[in-house]
């Protein structure tokens, strides 16, 4: 077979290649990485960096990029276990996640309808979000008590075997998933991402899609703000600092264009499984966590490298 063809098919594959090798090496460096508990532990651990990871891509798709994430994500954590203390847990849950679509929304409004910067309008309601989150709090942490118990079985709960996260995370991922490949809102979204001015033309309303994408991405930070306090009973508002940085270098891993119109769920879903594996077998290997973030960069660096080999 062609040298070329074959180095194409790897660089058109990368990120499963990126998650092939991954598996091998952590099953070669450490004994543990394949128990059981282990694996619940990093899926548990991943699932509300892929939940936002897939409300990202829909964003990145259309140019766009939201900073916001880690900040909705603490406020509607800190949130949820205020009103578990006052109302039924359906109601505290409904409430957050309507909270974080609200936030996401007037992201999405300055973007689409007042033709601001996505980094700009972003950035603002980052600042908002978390001083929300500090102000509902009074600045310490919420605890869940027995009373609000049922929480905790958002994040630490199992179901058939598996951690009910990754189930969560299994949804999300298969809607976007769905409307990516098959539901005239994804293409639209990607006819965004590609040429706005002609999806325009063509009589569509490209601010109601830009809208859209926002709030869907502030809505699943807030259930993952919800994952988060239900997982370790308190909802603190300086969770999720620099957790954007994390959601956007997991698109980007998982070969999706900052500069809109490509990317897949299923390259994304590598991306948070890569992302958590690296940080996983630097645990277990007892490797200090600022030089996971060395590792991250790189890869980072590569797949966007890669990306650019493929275009040539």
């Amino acid at each position: 077979m062609d040298i070329k063809a074959i180095l194409k098919f790897i660089v058109k594959y990368n990120t499963l290649f990126i998650f092939l090798i991954l598996l091998v090496v952590s099953a070669i460096v450490s004994d543990n990485f394949f128990t059981f508990i282990n694996l619940s532990n990093l899926i548990r651990q991943v699932a509300p960096v892929g939940i936002i990871s897939m409300g990202m891509l829909l964003v990145i798709l259309t140019a766009g990029i939201d900073l916001s994430v880690g900040s909705i994500m603490a406020m509607t954590g800190v949130l949820v276990a205020i009103l578990t203390h006052l109302f039924p847990l359906w109601i505290a849950i409904v409430f957050s996640v309507f909270t974080g679509v609200i936030i996401g929304g007037l992201s999405g409004y300055l973007v689409a309808y007042q033709r601001m910067a996505p980094f700009i309008a972003t950035l603002a309601m980052m600042t908002i979000a978390r001083g929300l989150g500090f102000i509902f709090s009074n600045g310490a942490p919420i605890m869940i008590d027995d009373s609000t118990i049922a929480l905790t079985r958002w994040g630490n709960g199992y179901f058939l075997g598996i951690p009910n996260p990754a189930w969560i995370f299994l949804i999300v991922f298969l809607i976007v998933l769905v409307i990516l490949r098959y539901h005239v809102f994804g293409r639209i979204i990607i006819g965004i991402g590609s040429n706005e001015q002609a999806v325009k033309l063509s009589g569509i309303r490209v601010p109601l899609y830009l809208l859209s994408v926002y709030a869907i991405i502030g809505g699943l930070s807030a259930i993952a703000g919800i994952i988060g306090t239900s997982r370790t009973s308190v909802g603190s508002p300086i969770v999720g600092v620099g957790l954007e940085l994390d959601v956007i270098a997991v698109v980007v891993i998982g070969g999706a264009s900052l500069f809109g119109g490509k990317g897949t769920a299923l390259n994304t879903l590598l991306g948070v499984l890569i992302i958590g594996m690296i940080g996983n077998i630097m645990n277990l290997m007892n490797i200090p966590s600022y030089s996971q973030q060395v590792v991250k960069g790189v890869i980072i660096i590569l797949a966007v490298l890669l990306q650019r080999f493929e275009e040539n």
